[in-house]
């Protein structure tokens, strides 16, 4: 198996991974509130995936502000 003969410099290194870019993900709407998403995770926005609620975002608000509350008291 051929091995290199010389050490290649930093710059020399650094110079040839300038080229290898990663592409910006694929984003798809929502179908209950139309906000744009990945695709195969749950909704940002409405916490819907799959047609199903899988996040609350009504109680778990309730619980931060509660959250809140004790924490200003004590």
């Amino acid at each position: 198996m051929p091995n290199p003969k010389r050490r290649h410099s930093r710059a020399r290194g650094r110079r040839r991974r300038t080229h290898w870019k990663l592409t910006a993900p694929n984003l798809s709407d929502c179908p209950q509130c139309k906000a744009p998403k990945m695709a195969h995770r749950v909704c940002p926005s409405c916490g819907f995936y799959d047609g199903k609620p899988v996040l609350d975002f009504a109680t778990k608000k309730a619980k931060k502000e509660e959250k809140k509350k004790k924490k200003g008291q004590g």
